[in-house]
């Protein structure tokens, strides 16, 4: 398909910016769709230009191979969740603690991988299941993010919150790993996402706070 993996040049001179990016916006949600339902493996593009009343040959105008599609859902998913963690604390009092910081960086990516409907499950589905040289160019973004719980677990355990014996690198793991695999037990109902948020937080700091 050697024409087709030139198509998106000629599609950005065709269309609008603003038309194109609400395609491509659109294709992604899709694809996220399918990616988190099927996995990387059972996924067609087919289907995820079917997802959208879209012909296949007219997806790879905005994405050459089912690589480049699962790559972009990836940074997305990693990037917004990222950002969200961030927006939320620094939406946090000047004066807020180690403790209150960590704990709203966990209700904060909980949330978002309960109500950030496909993208952000989708991106912890495909981090395994992807090619690595995928995985390979979204890792800076992960890692980043990873940084991120990784000075808030010090910055804690640094104010006393945090038992000393505790390895922070097994803990920050066991922490995303938790919040992470939410997203395979949880059906909307009973209890909203920022409820169901709101109670692991609890759990978590209960079990990270020194002993007696």
């Amino acid at each position: 398909m050697p024409a087709l993996a030139r198509a998106p040049a000629q599609v950005q001179a065709a269309e609008e910016p603003g038309k194109a990016e609400a395609t491509r916006q659109s294709i992604l949600e899709a694809a996220a769709r399918i990616f988190r339902r099927d996995g990387y493996s059972a996924a067609r593009l087919t289907d995820i230009a079917a997802e959208i009343g879209m012909k296949a040959g007219s997806l790879y105008y905005h994405f050459g191979s089912r690589e480049a599609l699962v790559e972009a859902v990836m940074e997305v998913g990693t990037r917004r969740t990222h950002q969200a963690v961030l927006d939320a604390l620094a939406a946090l009092p000047a004066g807020a603690g180690a403790l209150a910081r960590l704990e709203t960086a966990i209700e904060r990516h909980l949330i978002m991988v309960l109500a950030q409907e496909d993208i952000a499950s989708a991106t912890i589905k495909l981090i395994w299941q992807a090619p690595a040289p995928v995985r390979e160019k979204v890792l800076a973004e992960q890692r980043a993010y990873g940084a991120l719980w990784r000075g808030l677990l010090e910055g804690a355990r640094a104010a006393g919150a945090i038992r000393p014996d505790l390895d922070l690198s097994v803990t920050r793991m066991a922490i995303m790993g938790a919040l992470n695999w939410s997203a395979d037990w949880y059906r909307p109902g009973r209890l909203t996402p920022e409820e169901i948020a709101h109670d692991v937080a609890a759990m978590v700091i209960g079990g990270l706070a020194p002993r007696p």
